[in-house]
């Protein structure tokens, strides 16, 4: 079996802005272009509706998976969304991957009637959402049915142990963001020695299975430069910063320096805590690019 250390790197980008059918599909080549593995939307208000976003890159493209990076669970009932994940697989041929999480971030201010429960019950809520998901998808009967056997990949991300205890017992890929939200006013970046800790209870959690089950990364931010401490230092003098430049040097998911120290910095990730598929936000794309060119 391959042990997480020595997985092969798959990385990802996650689109964040709607476009006209023309313009999607030309970033959708583009993804694909650039040596990427996986294209990701978002659940949020704003951002592309994910399933037919999905499709539409799917058909653009030859060879990407293209993945739902997350679902907000509350937003969706199980037995709609089962319907929405097999047609989409369908549709996809197989290229299909879902992620799933219990959302931390209220959309809109409320007059947008999205309701918006609390941390205990939306992780609830996460829960059944993947256990029905996860027996519609392998129910002969269910209709229609995924291509994929057992229905698509599921990735589960989260911070919390509830959340991580349900992601290493039910899901394909574990992601971790990086970020720690309520804590003060802004969200924290999570340090090293805090993914240590999140990681290790997932690691103790899942057993048997820890070779088979992928973990996940979200790259919060991507600066290609020659003076890591120095642009730090700059990020840090900012008036509404709430870190210090080393906090952003160790972050994890803040990837500061030159593309070589970039790829030496996720090549540690991998061995230290497993990560070896590394997901970057919209902005990145073609900064991040060479860094997955070396690692490939």
């Amino acid at each position: 079996m391959t042990l997480p250390e020595n997985r092969p790197f798959r990385f990802g980008v996650n689109l964040v802005a709607p476009a006209p059918r023309r313009e999607w599909a030309e970033k959708a080549r583009k993804v694909e272009d650039l040596g990427f593995d996986v294209l990701g939307v978002p659940d949020h208000l704003g951002a592309p509706a994910p399933f037919p976003a999905l499709v539409a890159a799917a058909e653009a493209t030859e060879r990407i998976r293209v993945s739902t990076f997350v679902l907000n669970a509350a937003f969706h009932n199980p037995v709609l969304l089962a319907r929405e994940v097999a047609g989409t697989d369908l549709l996809t041929d197989g290229r299909l991957e879902v992620g799933l999480a219990a959302g931390s971030i209220r959309e809109g201010t409320g007059s947008d009637g999205v309701p918006f429960p609390s941390a205990g019950e939306r992780v609830s809520q996460l829960e059944r959402t993947v256990k029905e998901l996860r027996g519609l998808m392998v129910n002969p009967d269910h209709s229609p049915q995924p291509v994929q056997p057992g229905g698509p990949p599921l990735l589960v991300a989260g911070n919390g142990d509830r959340v991580l205890r349900l992601a290493a017992e039910h899901a394909d890929i574990i992601g971790f963001t990086g970020i720690f939200a309520g804590r003060g006013e802004f969200p924290q970046l999570a340090s090293p020695e805090e993914l240590d800790d999140r990681v290790a209870l997932v690691r103790g959690q899942l057993g048997a299975r820890a070779a088979e089950v992928e973990l996940n990364l979200l790259v919060q931010q991507v600066i290609v430069t020659d003076d890591p401490r120095g642009t730090a230092e700059e990020w840090a003098r900012h008036p509404l910063a709430h870190f210090t430049p080393e906090q952003l040097l160790a972050a994890p998911a803040w990837l500061i320096g030159t593309e070589r120290e970039i790829a030496d910095r996720l090549t540690e990730y991998r061995e230290r805590f497993g990560f070896s598929y590394i997901v970057v936000l919209e902005p990145w794309l073609e900064k991040f690019a060479p860094v997955v060119e070396l690692l490939k």
